[in-house]
């Protein structure tokens, strides 16, 4: 049965107290997990609140007992490798394991420019990124010293102390549908493919092409766990759901693979991307503040 989770934008508006209603709301009514963006602003003004993604996750880790949680995802231009391969085994420690580890190249360029981050043309940052996993998964997974020299990051001798009390870590969750660029980095590091924003058929179709560089790499393609984000416009009424498309069309949102509609087309569309082979799909939830609305798309779907 496929899993339902919840995703929000860090970088629109997150405050602690939105975070903790959030955190104590997706717990208590059941959702599998909460994922967050981790962005220092938005792509176009107006800047908003966006608290540090580690240390939401930290508390998090603290203040939940149950649902699983973590980035979608973090851009290695954001920090150096090491740090986040430090600080994810401790937080995933500190939740009981529960941490689901979203590693991204970055992207953004508004946020790079404007707090001094190295963006990359995108050939040069897919290497640094593949650098990037490289030297996250020998720290999680090695329990003697690692080394490592790349172009962009070396490493001499180095351990992760304490070690993971999780074998390996958290799982690397690898967020993307490029065929030439991101899904090759999954067949080779990801214990999940998370596909974005894409409808039913396309995901299949790109299930099959990471199956394929999985057994290329001689990998078993049952070993890495497949899932979705996908955004989500849901009204409990046709008013409610009309106000939250904002004047988008239906054919628009289906082509790009968005949930819409009211309780009952939100389920049947669900129950395609399980079809599909989706066994747990992150619901991009852009009302911060919308705690009943959350109540009732819980009741709809779980």
């Amino acid at each position: 049965m496929m899993d339902i989770a919840i995703m929000i934008e860090g970088q629109d508006g997150l405050t602690w107290q939105r975070w903790m209603r959030l955190a104590r709301a997706v717990e208590d009514l059941g959702f599998a997990g909460l994922y967050r963006s981790d962005h220092f602003t938005n792509a176009a003004p107006p800047d908003k609140e966006s608290l540090e993604l580690w240390i939401s996750l930290t508390w998090l880790a603290s203040n939940t007992r149950r649902i699983e949680f973590g980035p979608l995802v973090s851009p290695v231009s954001f920090r150096n490798p090491v740090f986040t391969a430090r600080i994810a085994a401790q937080v995933d420690d500190l939740s009981g394991g529960r941490l689901r580890l979203g590693l991204g190249a970055g992207w953004q360029e508004r946020e790079h420019q404007n707090f001094g981050f190295d963006l990359l043309p995108p050939r040069e940052r897919f290497v640094r990124f593949e650098e990037g996993l490289q030297v996250i998964t020998r720290l999680l997974k090695s329990d003697t010293p690692v080394s490592f020299e790349g172009d962009y990051y070396r490493l001499y001798d180095a351990i992760l102390l304490p070690r993971p009390q999780r074998p390996g870590g958290p799982p690397v969750v690898i967020g993307g549908n490029g065929v030439k660029l991101t899904l090759p980095l999954v067949a080779c590091y990801a214990d999940e493919w998370n596909a974005v924003l894409i409808p039913a058929e396309k995901f299949e179709e790109l299930n099959r092409v990471v199956d394929t560089y999985l057994q290329e790499n001689e990998r078993d393609p049952a070993s890495v766990r497949r899932t979705m984000m996908t955004g989500l416009r849901f009204g409990r009424s046709a008013d409610e759901l009309r106000e939250q498309m904002k004047g988008r069309g239906a054919d628009e949102l289906r082509e790009r693979g968005i949930i819409f509609g009211e309780p009952g087309q939100v389920k049947d569309q669900l129950a395609r991307l399980e079809q599909a082979g989706v066994l747990r799909v992150m619901l991009q939830w852009l009302d911060l503040d919308g705690i009943d609305r959350l109540e009732a798309l819980a009741k709809a779907v779980l």
